[in-house]
């Protein structure tokens, strides 16, 4: 059974001491899922939203979230990260489905998964934003971590 490391001997939630930890290259991408309706995808690949170019602001908003995810998540470390990606890739064979992915990389002690979760998180609740005047149905869909690699646990692929 894995031994959770979050909690003091009081059982009270803590920071888990890094500093003893390897100091590796670590990597992780996410994903998240925003299904639209037509007339949204038509506004943002038309470029007619009038908040703007969706996917350069939700992409900053992304890269934004990811570089400040310890201010949002409480025990996760503030880290140097070396690199965010965010990309989107439309999906119109069934619906109109708008997938992001967030790739997030840095040097040190602990992982980065929670960055990439929280880049996926923020770019998907930025274009419902931008978009919600047109549509308020629109659903943010499975946020998942994809991969990550680095650190004691070793490499995951979904």
């Amino acid at each position: 059974m894995v031994e959770f490391t979050h909690f003091n001997h009081q059982g009270r939630a803590k920071m888990v001491d890094v500093s003893d930890k390897e100091i590796t290259a670590r990597t992780a991408a996410a994903g998240c899922s925003l299904e639209v309706t037509k007339e949204i995808y038509d506004a943002v690949t038309g470029k007619k939203i009038k908040k703007g170019d969706v996917f350069s602001v939700a992409q900053v908003a992304g890269i934004m979230a990811a570089k400040n995810t310890h201010q949002t998540i409480p025990m996760c470390h503030p880290l140097p990260l070396s690199g965010i990606d965010i990309r989107f890739e439309w999906d119109t064979e069934q619906d109109y489905l708008l997938n992001i992915t967030a790739e997030v990389k840095t040097t040190g002690r602990t992982g980065v998964e929670m960055e990439a979760l929280t880049a996926v998180s923020a770019a998907a609740l930025t274009v419902y934003d931008m978009c919600k005047a047109i549509d308020k149905g629109m659903v943010i869909k499975e946020t998942r971590l994809l991969s990550k690699t680095g650190g004691k646990s070793g490499d995951y692929q979904r």
